[in-house]
């Protein structure tokens, strides 16, 4: 199980729709910024937020970047 806090850097399995205008590539960098139950995180290119539940989250995420 990978571990993560708050204001962590995690990649998803799944790249957000937004491109990073740098380099043309998928967005795929999120920050946690709520922890529980249920964990919002938000696009770190265009601020999107979504909230899903832990047990979803653990099967989605793929590694925490820092």
């Amino acid at each position: 199980m990978l571990e993560y806090e708050l204001g962590s850097i995690v990649e998803m399995k799944k790249p957000h729709a937004c491109t990073v205008k740098a380099t043309g590539k998928k967005a795929d960098a999120w920050e946690i910024t709520r922890l529980g139950a249920d964990i919002k995180i938000r696009c770190t290119n265009c601020n999107h937020e979504v909230m899903m539940s832990r047990f979803d989250f653990n099967k989605k995420i793929k590694k925490v970047l820092k």
